[in-house]
């Protein structure tokens, strides 16, 4: 099986997720808050690549159903419920709510894997429990593409070092699979920082960009490994805690 890494969401072919298991990350902060939000209740999230998008189709529900959410450049959209901080979407805010959600790279990239048999949603936040599905996507030799979101159609030195934990985490307990370049790379970086995610954010222009912006305490929670045990499955246009019934 092979295992891939893909440096740039908004790039991506259908060629390159077609019949696989897909991995979306964007680790600051889009997917730590997806993460974040199912973990506390949050009924379903649907991504939408613009605020347009999302005031429209917030006119199918009943207000009181749904929280209005996103960011551009980092700053939470006027007139919207939520911006991007994980620590804003709490139990008390988002349980039972469906949350529509834009921001400027995650929701993209997510909407760009047409074709892929599974996509998942990753982060540090909820790395174990993503990677065990992963894993067994491996033993069943099924092929994975790991997508980092990036920053502004750019590399993210916090995607990629996310998406080298992850190849690595695949291939631990004699799973072997075929990488491509970026895929080592990503192993590379990850190694390089290990354990130091406050470094690996300190190293990023979009951490110190946000820590610059007064979001430093997102970084806190983007860096809390293993916090948020969930499995976001994106499927029919929106994205669900693994097991949760869905609902359309």
């Amino acid at each position: 099986m092979r295992t891939d890494v893909f440096f740039n969401g908004s790039t991506i072919s259908p060629s390159d997720v077609h019949g696989r298991v897909v991995v979306v990350i964007d680790v600051l902060r889009a997917s730590t808050t997806i993460a974040v939000a199912l973990s506390n209740g949050a009924r379903n999230i649907i991504p939408f690549e613009t605020a347009e998008e999302v005031i429209t189709r917030s006119k199918a529900f009943e207000r009181s159903d749904v929280r209005l959410a996103g960011e551009r450049r980092m700053v939470a959209i006027p007139g919207f419920d939520l911006g991007n901080s994980p620590s804003e979407f709490s139990r008390h805010v988002v349980d039972g709510k469906t949350i529509l959600f834009t921001t400027t790279n995650g929701t993209g990239s997510l909407i760009n894997t047409q074709g892929a048999n599974d996509v998942v949603v990753g982060s540090y936040v909820n790395f174990s429990a993503v990677v065990a599905m992963l894993r067994a996507a491996a033993r069943a030799d099924t092929d994975i593409a790991i997508i980092c979101a990036g920053r502004d159609r750019q590399f993210s030195l916090e995607d990629a070092a996310c998406a080298g934990r992850y190849v690595r985490g695949i291939s631990r307990r004699g799973i072997k699979a075929d990488l491509n370049d970026a895929a080592t790379a990503a192993v590379l970086i990850d190694k390089r920082f290990g354990d130091d995610l406050t470094a690996l954010f300190a190293s990023s222009a979009h951490g110190r960009a946000l820590s610059d912006a007064g979001f430093g305490a997102d970084l806190l929670v983007c860096a809390e490994v293993d916090a948020f045990p969930v499995v976001p499955v994106y499927q029919d246009r929106q994205i669900t805690k693994l097991g949760m019934t869905r609902e359309r």
